[in-house]
């Protein structure tokens, strides 16, 4: 008895050392994947490949790292939304181009690419402390331009940049109309029980009821179910319910803890939507559901400035 249990609490002890190891060694490689298999890091393609009308920008972050990403406009006078989007963690965001080319044609849009650090032409390794520096310059960039509307900035965030626009967009409340958010976790502590069954008893995010006490190892917990419900702003959920990276109750749980405190929230389900391919086999529906937000939350401004001062100006000729 005294050796089987002795083997069992050895096995249990072999369990967290090797999670413990994994998790040092694979977590940035899990998280971050600039570079898919068999590919190389640079773009594949131009948006002028799409006849895309789009400019180079590049940026310097707050701590230094040199950031590339492409704006691409609708028409060079376009004043409708502006998209600022964040994307999935595999890959660079010309691996986005086509949906990003039926985003601007179906939602008359303009779209803001950001290429995080390290993915792409961006210079640097990634990060959730430098990942999000990086999202809180371009939204600054974009809001300090002439040629958009600046009231009608939309974060659109997909898996983790999903968590990435939540962060960016709770910090933002004046400068980010709305938020979308497309197939995301509820955090990187409750995603390492998905990848790594074993490691759910170690590992969780604040609704796991597991000790947590390999916690601590985990570099870049992108706790979206903590944020979400600080997010002020329109909210819209993109769920689709065939993911087979990320479980669709994460997309429940986050729509729950937002609109526990958030009424302004949209939560909408695809039935034959996978991580990244819901925008695709959504179809129409897809789209008009987006549309449909915008159209509700991220309204035209008024030209109520322009009403009042001929107003003044009728009165002030009769006097």
């Amino acid at each position: 008895m005294v050796t089987y249990v002795s083997a069992l609490l050895y096995g249990v002890g072999g369990l967290v050392v090797a999670g413990m190891a994994l998790l040092v060694a694979l977590q940035e490689k899990l998280v971050y994947v600039p570079v898919l298999p068999g590919l190389t890091k640079s773009y594949p393609i131009t948006p002028a490949r799409l006849r895309l009308t789009y400019e180079d920008v590049w940026l310097r972050s707050s701590d230094g790292v040199r950031l590339h990403a492409w704006f691409i406009k609708l028409l060079p006078d376009c004043r409708g939304p502006t998209l600022l989007f964040f994307q999935e963690n595999a890959g660079n965001i010309a691996h986005r181009l086509e949906m990003v080319r039926i985003m601007i044609q179906r939602l008359q849009c303009n779209v803001f690419m950001l290429s995080y650090r390290g993915y792409g032409a961006s210079e640097g390794c990634p990060s959730q402390h430098g990942i999000t520096k990086d999202a809180q310059v371009a939204l600054d960039h974009l809001y300090q331009r002439t040629d958009i509307d600046t009231s009608r900035i939309v974060v659109f965030g997909r898996s983790l940049g999903g968590a990435v626009g939540t962060v960016v967009t709770k910090n933002n409340p004046d400068k980010v109309a709305a938020l979308i958010v497309e197939n995301t976790f509820t955090s990187i502590l409750d995603m390492a029980g998905v990848l790594l069954p074993f490691l759910k008893w170690f590992i969780g995010g604040s609704s796991s009821k597991g000790p947590k006490v390999l916690n601590f190892l985990v570099r870049s917990p992108w706790s979206t179910i903590d944020v979400i419900g600080e997010v002020k702003q329109p909210i819209l959920f993109l769920s689709g319910l065939q993911d087979e990276m990320i479980p669709p109750s994460h997309m429940q749980m986050l729509y729950a803890k937002a609109a526990a405190h958030n009424r302004r929230c949209v939560f909408a389900e695809f039935p034959t939507g996978m991580h990244m391919d819901t925008w695709l086999a959504g179809g129409d529906h897809y789209w008009r559901t987006i549309q449909e937000f915008l159209q509700q939350h991220v309204q035209e401004k008024k030209d109520d400035e322009s009403s009042n001062n001929d107003i003044a100006a009728a009165i002030e000729s009769s006097l």
